[in-house]
């Protein structure tokens, strides 16, 4: 039956490996095309330069953030409950950052284009700021890992980075929140809250991920996590949600208040405009249903509902980055003036009306090639997932206290008879 059981386990990681692979694949094949027809084969245009890309970027430098943050943590306040998960957690943690720096480099247009920001560095420009930060992120991620796996960890080199990844995640997320916080131009981004917001919504995410990732992991005996942490770290995500909820709620009531007309504009996008179903659905799948679960002692204490609430919020977290990039492309600041240039005139039927390359109104749409290099590149982050895992995660008892683990005398004791004993 153990023979059995884990031929299982290994044809369900050569399947979930093949699916990716091909995946992959055909996103390789997307990202060949972009490369060379152009970026003109996306949904971007003048009115709107970031698409789908950043949007994915946003998500998964907050899903980043948000692993090493608990692993990190583990060892900076000594929670020995956290300790356990700490390998996991930086696995994560450093696949998503290296999918995040991916499509940046895929927004570019090209890979040759990142020599611009080292030739040409503008330090003057939040851009670079980032660029700086996830660098640094990348690098203390990877020593932590490879310091992580080490047979006989040095405790005070962990000490020490654990104490430079802490602020460095935080930093990280707060870095690319000042991307748009400090645009001027844009009322939907310039705000004093944008950087704690992203940090809370990373913290949210990135815990939510690891929550599932770990009963994931103990669903294929890969790595076994007690329940006892699953409920922890349970009761950490409905606090995390609630300082998240706290400062969206905080942000609209400073929006809505002055009734501003520019800001009154990109509100009423927000809740009742195009952009409404990604901002209720942030609302509801991300707050109003994860904290009525999570909020109860009881339900925490059900691994099925903790996922659950866990992938509501992963989801509302993304409808947030969506409807927190597009609502202010949605009105560009041109008052005064003809509009943005669209590039292309805009036929029309009605003679009375003269063809135009002038726009007031921001749209986008991702197109099939931006959707498939996506599905692609996410898969790509699965294989580097699993494959470290398998090669990092070698005792699927390491998840537990060490309390909890079964001795060699106790599992000896406890070996059940076969089926046709010797007598």
């Amino acid at each position: 039956m153990g023979v059995k059981h884990i031929m299982t386990n290994k044809a369900k990681f050569n399947l979930s490996i093949g699916i990716l692979g091909v995946l992959t694949l055909i996103g390789f094949g997307a990202l060949i095309y972009q490369l060379i027809n152009g970026l003109g084969v996306t949904g971007m245009n003048n009115t709107v330069s970031w698409g789908l890309y950043i949007t994915m970027f946003m998500f998964f430098v907050g899903l980043s953030a948000g692993g090493l943050i608990v692993s990190s943590s583990a060892t900076v306040f000594n929670i020995p409950a956290f300790k356990v998960v700490a390998k996991p957690a930086t696995i994560l943690s450093t696949v998503c950052i290296i999918i995040a720096g991916l499509f940046i480099m895929i927004d570019l247009g090209s890979p040759f284009r990142t020599f611009n920001l080292l030739i040409n560095s503008q330090f003057k420009s939040p851009l670079m700021w980032d660029v700086v930060v996830i660098t640094i992120y990348l690098t203390v991620n990877v020593s932590y890992l490879y310091f992580l796996t080490r047979e006989n960890t040095n405790e005070k080199v962990m000490k020490v980075l654990s104490s430079i990844a802490l602020p460095i995640a935080i930093l990280v997320h707060s870095v690319t929140a000042w991307i748009f916080g400090l645009q001027i131009a844009r009322d939907g981004w310039h705000s004093a809250l944008m950087a704690p917001s992203f940090v809370a919504s990373a913290l949210d995410s990135g815990l939510a991920m690891l929550l599932i990732v770990l009963v994931a992991l103990a669903a294929l005996k890969v790595f076994i996590v007690d329940k006892q942490l699953i409920r922890t770290l349970a009761g950490l995500l409905v606090v995390f949600v609630a300082v998240d909820a706290y400062f969206i709620f905080s942000e609209l009531i400073t929006m809505f208040y002055p009734q501003e007309a520019s800001t009154m504009l990109v509100l009423n996008e927000m809740l009742s405009g195009t952009m409404a179903p990604f901002f209720w659905t942030h609302i509801i799948l991300g707050f109003v249903i994860p904290l009525s679960i999570l909020l109860f002692k009881k339900n925490r204490a059900k691994t099925g509902l903790v996922v659950f609430a866990s992938a509501l919020i992963v989801i509302g977290v993304f409808s947030k980055r969506v409807w927190l990039l597009f609502t202010s492309f949605r009105f560009p600041n041109v008052t005064g003036s003809s509009g943005v240039t669209f590039g292309k005139y805009t036929p029309s039927d009605d003679p009375a009306v003269f063809n135009s390359f002038w726009t007031t109104l921001g749209e986008y749409s991702p197109t099939l090639i931006e959707l498939t290099i996506t599905v692609g590149l996410i898969s790509f982050g699965g294989i580097m997932f699993l494959v470290l895992s398998r090669l990092i995660l070698t005792d699927p008892s390491e998840g537990m206290l060490t309390e909890e683990k079964p001795s060699k005398e106790k599992q000896i004791k406890e070996k059940p008879l076969t089926e046709n004993p010797v007598v």
